[in-house]
């Protein structure tokens, strides 16, 4: 039978105070800062802008968008980061075996893996672990 949820009461309530205080902080700079109306682009790519600020050729660009070259080589990075992760988590072991970030434990799962040897030492069907806990 499952019992009721209880409410913690040794609790320390100074870091939700101070969280509480740097959201009011940042609410009062908010709403308090003069920002200047919206002007948007004028007539032009500014997708081309950006290529011709990319091979330094400003002079046949409609738009100046040399700032926005950061913003693009910082996406540039984390994307290329984040394919990176994805290669080294689908890579396959020396021997042809797939590496799962998602596993029963650290134990390779027989189907799935290609290694469908038995356990010698108890006969047990599973694979064989990786030193993780059973």
């Amino acid at each position: 039978m499952t019992s009721r949820p209880r409410l913690a009461t040794d609790v320390n309530y100074v870091n939700g105070l101070a969280a509480l205080a740097l959201f009011a902080v940042m609410a009062y700079v908010f709403f308090m800062a003069e920002l200047g109306r919206p002007e948007g682009f004028a007539d032009g790519s500014i997708v081309a802008s950006i290529g011709y600020a990319m091979f330094n050729m400003v002079d046949q660009a409609a738009i100046p968008a040399e700032s926005f070259l950061v913003a693009f080589i910082l996406i540039a990075l984390v994307l290329d980061a984040a394919l990176d992760g994805a290669v080294m988590l689908a890579r396959r072991e020396d021997d042809e075996s797939v590496v799962t970030a998602l596993t029963d434990g650290g134990r390779r799962i027989p189907g799935r893996t290609g290694d469908d040897r038995t356990d010698e030492a108890t006969g047990d069907d599973r694979a064989t672990t990786d030193g993780g806990d059973d």
